[in-house]
């Protein structure tokens, strides 16, 4: 018959009390690497999109969305890209579109879309706001297609680009058209226009 065996004391049966290891932070949990990446993403996004979305309204009272808006945002690309000295050959055709697209805009398609090469520079300085010259200082712009890279990169400069798209900015800015040039060309544009059209006049004169 086996000894009865005296119970062991409670205090025997403890353990000793281990610290919970420590948590190392790398390598991060599969949540931080997909938050990561996203973040990623999202800076290059803001990054490559820099040039189109801008938090400063640059026209007081200016409309998120409208036609000025979107040009507004143009213009400044083509002044960021002139004044880095970037293709001047580029950069003017892009303004020459864009200025049709301002003209068209703010007066109607059928007042401006027609006119092409000296009749639609002496256009634009009739209508002009601020009476630019566009006439000679323009002429850059019917020139640009034609014209040699090389040449027409000795011939503009970054401040010629520069002044051609501030003067295209006076469109954008300037918020009713001036009084009684709202509907058509002015009548100093319109006499300058048929001095160029000697067909009209002999048309004019065998009818009379």
């Amino acid at each position: 018959m086996d000894p009865i065996l005296p119970p062991s004391p409670p205090i025997a049966m403890l353990r000793d009390i281990h610290d919970i290891p420590p948590i190392h932070w790398w390598p991060p949990a599969p949540g931080w690497w997909l938050l990561a990446i996203a973040l990623t993403l999202l800076v290059i996004f803001v990054w490559r999109s820099r040039a189109r979305i801008s938090l400063r309204i640059p026209i007081p009272g200016i409309t998120l969305g409208t036609w000025r808006w979107e040009a507004a945002a143009a213009l400044r690309d083509l002044r960021r890209r002139a004044g880095k000295g970037q293709d001047a050959k580029q950069i003017l055709g892009e303004l020459s579109e864009l200025l049709r697209r301002i003209a068209m805009a703010r007066l109607g398609r059928p007042v401006c879309a027609g006119l092409t090469g000296t009749a639609w520079l002496d256009w634009l300085a009739a209508q002009d706001p601020n009476g630019f010259p566009w006439p000679e200082r323009g002429r850059v712009l019917i020139d640009a297609p034609y014209a040699p890279a090389d040449a027409l990169r000795s011939r503009v400069g970054a401040k010629d680009l520069l002044s051609l798209i501030d003067a295209a900015f006076a469109w954008v800015e300037v918020r009713d058209a001036p009084q009684g040039r709202r509907h058509g060309l002015s009548q100093r544009a319109i006499q300058g226009l048929t001095r160029r059209l000697p067909w009209r006049r002999a048309r004019g004169n065998a009818r009379a």
